[in-house]
């Protein structure tokens, strides 16, 4: 459906049309896409080759969930600002999400999303045990439903692998 090449270069997209069986009316639908992204702590590299390829106008937002080092202030922010011209800023409780801009879980935080608004919350479970990319996907694909995106770039273990289940089996609503 988004493809990089036929997004627009100066202004982003504010509705998304769908049409669904032959003759079928389009349906326009509010908002924009929100791609939901987790990495291990390992996955520097897959996502700085991830931003240098996004667009800086693209009509998307981006919300990065990666696993950190509990007790180590993160340098991420600073470090994916070097391969993006859109606004990369670490996430603060209650955020709105905005297209054309990277959200960055920051340290010992799970997060969810809610009405495009990027919710903080201290861990209830020792990091070993947590699975905060699914919880985040889980939440994106109940919030946004079919425009939601999920990636996973890099990890060993299972974390993404239901949220990213329950995006591609979120229903298309119905809007009018």
């Amino acid at each position: 459906m988004y493809k990089w090449g036929g997004m627009p270069k100066k202004k982003p997209i504010d509705t998304l049309q769908l049409a669904s069986g032959a003759g079928a009316k389009n349906t326009v639908l509010p908002g924009f896409p929100i791609v939901g992204i987790g990495a291990s702590a390992g996955g520097l590299e897959a996502l700085e080759g991830l931003f240098r390829a996004i667009p800086d106008h693209c009509g998307m937002a981006f919300v990065l969930v990666q696993h950190l080092d509990p007790g180590r202030a993160s340098m991420l922010t600073a470090i994916l600002q070097r391969y993006t011209k859109m606004e990369v800023v670490e996430v603060t409780d209650n955020l709105r999400v905005a297209p054309d801009h990277a959200y960055v879980i920051p340290p010992n935080r799970d997060m969810l999303i809610f009405d495009r608004t990027l919710r903080l919350n201290a861990p209830k479970q020792s990091h070993g045990h947590r699975f905060p990319i699914d919880a985040f996907f889980r939440s994106l694909a109940e919030d946004q439903a079919e425009r939601a995106i999920g990636v996973i770039l890099s990890g060993t273990g299972t974390d993404g692998t239901e949220g990213l289940r329950t995006i591609v089996g979120a229903p298309l609503c119905q809007h009018h």
